[in-house]
């Protein structure tokens, strides 16, 4: 089979995931497939999206000079460019295809490893370490659009769960990338950063080729670029975008940032700031899917208000343990920034279908659609919307990454970043509550006659 012929196959032109008989007999395979095979390509691009925040630990200052502003820098220009690409990289999905958008990402993701491979030593300036971390940025797009494509193939009562599944398996591309860093220190040193990307290059062929052979297009999503200029005009859309800034910005800020802050604050060795940093990440991308799981069953909201509050509590715990030098409760504090992130992300991402869902039924009769109409609206606004808000939530990572730089700068310790943090995440449960838990917009859905309002997506 050509390459051409690759990118021309597999469309699904009937795809009906509400429909209950054809979702037993068929679709519920096809959609599993599919999710597993993006969760793949997804954490790959995780992993390199991510590998600078393992690479600076190769980098000691008296070997290659970059002081610890410099790498706080360094590990922030991957966060900003993945921000920026995954607006475009959700709009591919409608042009391209989601099978044919993930062949095209996955294969994106070998520049910037090759590239790495390549001036991965002492004697590299700072300006070519910053233009490679740039490209390392199309790992990041890659979430965007592999959320935008499962959006389209589950129902309406299973998203919040295979959502959460197919980010949690993408987010654990930050913990796998910093464990083998760590093994690889371990082992052979500070001074082979190399066989990091040697793993990898491979890794990514492999996806390349799953994605080709085993995943799906659905037509139903094609040429569906208004979707995104439609919901850029919603109210929801940006409310929503914020509170994934204190989740997800959360959980990639932290991740980049983590085995640096334990190097600066507390004088951890690259080792064993490396066999800590894992933990936090796989922790988050773990409990992702659980986040969804319990939205699924007691509500988006009600889940993201409290974890709002058990994030703004774990920060204060950081805050503490800084100001009586502990090591251990501070990492405790830290590994809850984490744990709470990943059960934020899950609810959020599960808000979002609900969210326009319960707009959809409540304009069937304004707008003259039936429920059908009304639910294939839903499916097309919320997949934008996912897209937008991973984009937006992205730049919250390379905010607070540039808050721990400020912090580090001024004062030699992270602890008025913690208190700008603990500052947010009060603001994002005040504004959970006030939009979407004090009253919220009712509707009734037609088919059921059951009365919705966002307090219970």
């Amino acid at each position: 089979m050509t390459g051409s012929s690759l990118l021309r196959g597999r469309w699904i032109d009937d795809w009906r995931p509400e429909d209950e008989s054809f979702w037993r007999s068929t679709g519920r395979r096809v959609a599993k497939r599919n999710l597993w095979f993006s969760v793949l390509s997804e954490h790959i691009g995780f992993s390199i999206w991510s590998m600078w925040s393992v690479l600076v630990l190769f980098m000691p200052e008296a070997t290659y000079h970059i002081d610890t502003a410099g790498k706080f820098f360094l590990v922030s220009v991957p966060t900003l460019v993945g921000a920026v690409l995954r607006l475009p990289y959700t709009m591919a999905v409608a042009v391209f295809g989601g099978r044919n958008w993930t062949i095209i990402s996955a294969g994106l993701l070998l520049i910037p490893t090759v590239l790495a491979a390549f001036v991965m030593h002492p004697g590299t300036s700072y300006t070519t370490f910053i233009v490679v971390a740039v490209f390392a940025g199309v790992g990041g797009g890659n979430f965007a659009s592999s959320m935008t494509n499962i959006n389209a193939f589950f129902p309406e009562k299973q998203k919040g769960a295979a959502l959460g599944i197919n980010a949690g398996g993408g987010n654990l591309g930050v913990a796998v990338v910093q464990l083998i860093g760590l093994l690889i220190i371990a082992t052979a040193g500070t001074g082979a950063p190399r066989i990091i990307l040697g793993i990898y290059i491979p890794l990514i062929v492999v996806a390349t080729v799953c994605a080709a052979l085993f995943m799906d297009n659905l037509s139903s999503v094609r040429n569906d670029t208004g979707a995104l200029k439609e919901a850029t005009r919603d109210a929801q859309t940006w409310i929503i975008s914020f509170l994934y800034i204190g989740t997800f910005g959360s959980f990639i800020g932290y991740s980049f940032a983590f085995g640096l802050v334990l190097q600066n604050q507390f004088g951890r060795t690259p080792l064993q700031a490396a066999a800590v940093t894992f933990i936090g990440p796989l922790l988050g991308s773990l409990i992702r899917p659980v986040g969804g799981w319990l939205s699924d069953r007691i509500g988006g909201t009600k889940v993201t208000f409290w974890n709002f509050v058990a994030m703004a509590v774990a920060s204060l715990i950081c805050i503490g343990a800084s100001a009586i030098e502990s090591l251990t409760i501070f990492t405790i504090g830290f590994v809850l920034l984490f744990v709470t992130s990943g059960i934020g992300n899950g609810s959020v991402y599960k808000m979002i279908p609900a969210v326009f869902r319960t707009k959809a039924l409540a304009a069937t009769e304004e707008r003259g659609w039936d429920q059908e109409e009304a639910l294939l609206w839903a499916r097309r606004i919320s997949g934008a919307v996912i897209g937008i808000a991973g984009a937006i939530g992205a730049f919250g990572g390379l905010l607070l990454n540039l808050a721990f730089r400020s912090s580090f700068q001024a004062t030699g310790s992270g602890t008025p970043a913690f208190w700008s943090f603990v500052a947010f995440y009060a603001v994002c449960f005040v504004v959970t509550y006030a939009v979407y838990l004090r009253s919220g917009t009712a509707a009734t859905d037609p088919k059921t006659g059951t009365r919705l309002s966002y307090a219970q997506v």
